[in-house]
């Protein structure tokens, strides 16, 4: 029986795994495309900033939908 990992949980633990993290930050940024973001916009963010704007999405699609209308005009 070993004690040693037993108690110490910190060695039985899981790692994270950066490929899980990168995907989705992939599927973060599809979703802000998505509400109307450009696609260069999306690329030069960083993840803490991706998810921030997705908190409020409504926010993000009535920003952006407005940009699309003066451009039109």
């Amino acid at each position: 029986m070993a004690t040693s990992t037993f108690r110490n949980k910190n060695e039985v633990r899981p790692k994270k795994q950066g490929a899980a993290k990168r995907k989705r930050v992939k599927d973060q940024k599809k979703r802000l495309v998505k509400l109307g973001m450009t696609e260069e916009m999306v690329a030069k963010m960083q993840s803490n900033d991706l998810r921030a704007w997705l908190k409020r999405p409504k926010v993000v699609q009535e920003m952006f939908a407005k940009k699309d209308e003066a451009a039109e005009a």
